[in-house]
């Protein structure tokens, strides 16, 4: 079981019936949208007895801001449909999501919904990453045609430590052994020099 198994709280119940409208046609990491929401979401169950229903409804439409339709505003339709505190969660990890592209990225680990969801995005996303690179039978090659993705780990890596009093210790340990298994495999590439 998972807390996406049925019987779902209304709010889960009701996020995943918007994710799977929102997500369709998409993908992420080169699987369908829906894939890597539904991970995200069941992640921070793996980890977290009982985790709040608010968490999980935000885990699963964290990515809306770049899948919904841009007409209304989705945070207007978040925050309508969810209330503010499923909003407030999917904005703050979409700010996240826009700062690793600037030189410096802030770690926030002050607000625990956030921090879980974000925790479990990062083990998803990195994990499905190492999946494409060992798929590719070049994992070398494949990470040293991400230069920017490299030169993030040390960033991935500093929110790992930040966060691992802070989140259950299964989950902290989950990421470091993904974030070694990276750090492992693209040791010796140079990586971008603009963060």
């Amino acid at each position: 079981m998972t807390v996406l198994s049925p019987p779902r709280p209304v709010v889960i119940e009701r996020a995943l019936r918007d994710a799977r409208a929102w997500c369709a046609g998409h993908t992420i990491d080169d699987r369908p949208a829906l894939a890597h929401a539904v991970r995200v979401a069941v992640t921070i169950g793996d980890h977290v007895a009982a985790p709040p229903p608010e968490v999980i409804a935000a885990a699963l439409l964290h990515d809306a801001p770049e899948l919904a339709p841009a007409s209304p505003d989705v945070y207007q339709v978040l925050t309508t449909r969810y209330g503010p505190e499923i909003a407030r969660i999917i904005a703050a990890l979409q700010a996240e999501h826009q700062a690793l592209d600037r030189p410096h990225p802030p770690i926030r680990v002050d607000d625990q919904s956030v921090l879980l969801a974000s925790t479990a995005d990062k083990i998803v996303a990195l994990t499905s990453l190492l999946r494409r690179a060992r798929a590719t039978g070049n994992v070398t090659g494949f990470f040293a045609r991400r230069p920017v993705l490299c030169a993030l780990l040390p960033h991935f890596r500093a929110f790992q430590h930040a966060a691992q009093p802070r989140v259950p210790t299964s989950m902290s340990a989950h990421l470091d052994a993904v974030l070694a298994q990276l750090e492992q495999v693209t040791t010796g590439i140079h990586t971008a020099s603009t963060r």
